[in-house]
């Protein structure tokens, strides 16, 4: 599973970059016009509405799933939230496999 995380967080880091970081080329970090461009069609409002609730959940997954089994770095999934919850996720997964394996592990000494 870790491998398919890793391939999921590059999937979350390039997809969503490859549209952002053209349009940020053209117009510069210009937020009004980011945010009137977002919800200028009900599908648009609805991609980033969809966005905005897993963003969401997905931080409050990583704060109370990372507190639970005691992982460390919790700040590093989170602030790939700037890239996107399509990062964000697939990073703390594999995070949280490795944490798992590692602690496996040290009980198994």
């Amino acid at each position: 599973m870790k491998f398919i995380y890793l391939l999921l967080c590059i999937a979350g880091t390039v997809l969503p970059l490859s549209q952002f970081v053209p349009w940020l080329s053209a117009h510069g970090l210009d937020v009004p016009l980011l945010v009137q461009q977002a919800t200028s069609a009900r599908i648009a409002a609805f991609a980033w509405s969809d966005v905005l609730v897993s963003g969401i959940a997905v931080a409050a997954f990583v704060v109370a799933e990372g507190r639970r089994l005691a992982m460390p770095r919790l700040w590093l999934p989170l602030s790939c939230l700037a890239v996107g919850p399509s990062l964000a996720l697939p990073l703390f997964l594999y995070l949280r496999e490795r944490h798992r394996a590692a602690a496996s592990l040290r009980r198994a000494d």
